[in-house]
């Protein structure tokens, strides 16, 4: 088990891993299990991937993230500027109708709101933009209304979740209320309960998936 320095080392140490965050000067507390992130970066991707790396690391359990984004002089775009460049990177996606997805853009922080039919395509909204010059921050505001009329079967989402290698689903329950998908229970770490979330999206006929499952990895050594 990983005490609080331990955890700290490993996160810094994930961190500097990545390519895009060598230089970057991101300070990492840890408490707990809970990983406080700060300091500034010159771009939103960086702050993204701070984020994600920490999120890798096994013990934690929640993030705090206080990391800034200021861009050099040369780099500020007008919110005009910004809005056109994240429209034509909607556009030129072939994945995202995005005829269906509105942006507003102020003081840099992009806001995406709209419907789509699938998870996919709204996170192929939020990939396609995070990285444009000028986007200080990004609010995924897009809602999914599938245009499946199939009802939601609780057991497919249970067998389509125990078929990844690279998830222990013996905690983890769903339950269905109508087009909502819910997620109980806990995991060993973050990327698995994303996975799992990112496994329910795809069920045909939903709109929404609540995940409640808990990270927690002390918890598997202790049932093995």
């Amino acid at each position: 088990m990983k005490n609080n320095a331990e955890l700290q080392l490993d996160v810094q140490n994930a961190i500097k891993w990545e390519p895009l965050l060598h230089a970057a000067e991101i300070g990492v507390t840890a408490k707990d299990g809970v990983v406080t992130l700060s300091g500034v970066v010159d771009s939103y991707v960086k702050k993204t991937e701070a984020e994600c790396a920490a999120k890798t690391v096994i013990g934690v359990k929640a993030i705090v993230e206080n990391i800034e984004v200021i861009f050099p002089n040369s780099w500020n775009k007008s919110d005009v500027d910004v809005a056109k460049e994240v429209i034509t990177a909607l556009t030129v996606n072939y994945s995202v109708p995005n005829e269906k997805v509105s942006v507003k853009v102020e003081k840099g922080w992009v806001t995406l709101s709209g419907e789509l039919p699938w998870n996919y395509q709204r996170e192929s909204a939020y990939e396609s933009i995070r990285h444009l010059t000028g986007v200080k921050g990004v609010t995924n505001s897009i809602k999914i209304k599938s245009e499946s009329r199939d009802a939601i079967e609780k057991k497919e989402v249970e067998k389509a979740i125990a078929r990844s290698w690279s998830i222990d689903d013996s905690d983890i329950n769903v339950s269905v209320s109508g087009t909502t998908v819910t997620l109980r229970g806990t995991v060993n770490s973050w990327y698995q309960r994303d996975e799992a979330a990112r496994i329910a999206w795809n069920t045909p006929g939903i709109w929404h998936v609540d995940n409640e499952l808990i990270v927690d990895y002390y918890f598997s050594l202790v049932e093995q």
